[in-house]
């Protein structure tokens, strides 16, 4: 989450490309050129401090420097957690047909979904190629996904104070947000089981019921 492109860059792709790419979360909202650096940085035997960034998402935007994580030592592990991370790309024929009402609505010349699969073939096909395990959190379904998202949503407006400068979310807009990654999810409840390293089924309640291990 904390390397999403600012909203600035995102309000320049919503003019050039799309204006569903000012919606932060599915592949191409990323600074993918920051987290490779990252990487880089922090596999180097002569590491130097880093500074990473932190997202806010009251406010739909990256954080001031001020407000950055430190790392002051150089990680023996690093956890990569994402919605999408270890996401692949689909075949133009399935691309085609849309699967909710925001597709049809907003995408009706799909260009919204060909540059993201575009992303997910090029430039994120490469980030998750520097991966040495990829861990997957599978839920039941995707109206699960939904609940939980909502309650995460519930939890941001009661901890941040009232401002106007805050974009928190309604159950509507939560659902329309929801629609945007619905397509990825389901290819990656369809297709990551064959090729994730471990993956964790979780219950209801978000608790993981069972694992399975595929690790050579």
């Amino acid at each position: 989450d904390d390397f999403y492109k600012t909203r600035k860059e995102r309000i320049k792709l919503y003019k050039r490309i799309h204006p569903m790419l000012i919606t932060r979360g599915v592949p191409g909202t990323h600074d993918i050129n920051m987290i490779l650096s990252f990487f880089k940085k922090s596999k180097s035997k002569k590491f130097k401090r880093l500074k990473l960034p932190t997202f806010d998402k009251a406010v739909d935007d990256r954080s001031k420097k001020k407000k950055w994580y430190n790392l002051n030592n150089k990680p023996d592990v690093i956890i990569f957690e994402g919605w999408c991370v270890g996401a692949k790309s689909e075949s133009s024929i399935t691309l085609k047909k849309t699967i909710n009402s925001m597709e049809k609505l907003e995408d009706q010349g799909q260009i919204w979904r060909k540059y993201i699969n575009q992303q997910l073939k090029t430039k994120y096909k490469n980030l998750y190629s520097q991966l040495n395990c990829l861990i997957y959190l599978k839920a039941k379904n995707f109206s699960l996904l939904q609940k939980w998202r909502l309650k995460q949503e519930r939890k941001l407006r009661l901890k941040s104070k009232k401002s106007t400068k805050l974009k928190i979310m309604d159950k509507g807009e939560v659902i329309n947000f929801m629609e945007t990654y619905q397509r990825i999810t389901q290819n990656m409840f369809k297709n990551m089981p064959k090729y994730a390293s471990i993956i964790f089924n979780l219950n209801s309640n978000h608790q993981i019921k069972s694992a399975v291990y595929k690790i050579k």
